[in-house]
């Protein structure tokens, strides 16, 4: 199986089976604890054991936040499946931030 190579099309394979996830914080501060909180919470619930998740924070590391371009903290990126997004905030709105990263709820049935 080569389950460790990189998907030619974003649009199949691993690209919706596997997420990057990157959440930019400064410290320990309430609206960063809360989005780490939120985001382990719904990884957990929707994406169980298909993601990995770096937590940057930016007062060790500010340089890191040039190459996401972050304007504002907490910020999500998710990097893989692409396109890029981005969710700003603690991430306290579920469904805003499965709209956002494009994650179908655990159990959610499309129909059409």
């Amino acid at each position: 199986m080569d389950m460790d190579t990189e998907p030619t099309n974003p649009d199949q394979g691993l690209s919706e089976d596997y997420w990057e996830l990157r959440l930019y914080v400064a410290g320990q501060t309430t609206k960063s604890v809360a989005a780490l909180a939120n985001l382990k919470k719904y990884c957990a619930q929707h994406l169980q054991g298909r993601y990995q998740l770096e937590v940057i924070d930016l007062l060790v590391n500010p340089q890191l936040a040039e190459g996401d371009q972050i304007l504002a903290i907490p910020t999500l990126v998710r990097k893989v499946p692409v396109p890029i997004r981005k969710i700003i905030g603690d991430l306290s709105n579920e469904e805003r931030v499965l709209v956002g990263l494009d994650i179908r709820p655990a159990g959610d049935k499309v129909t059409r």
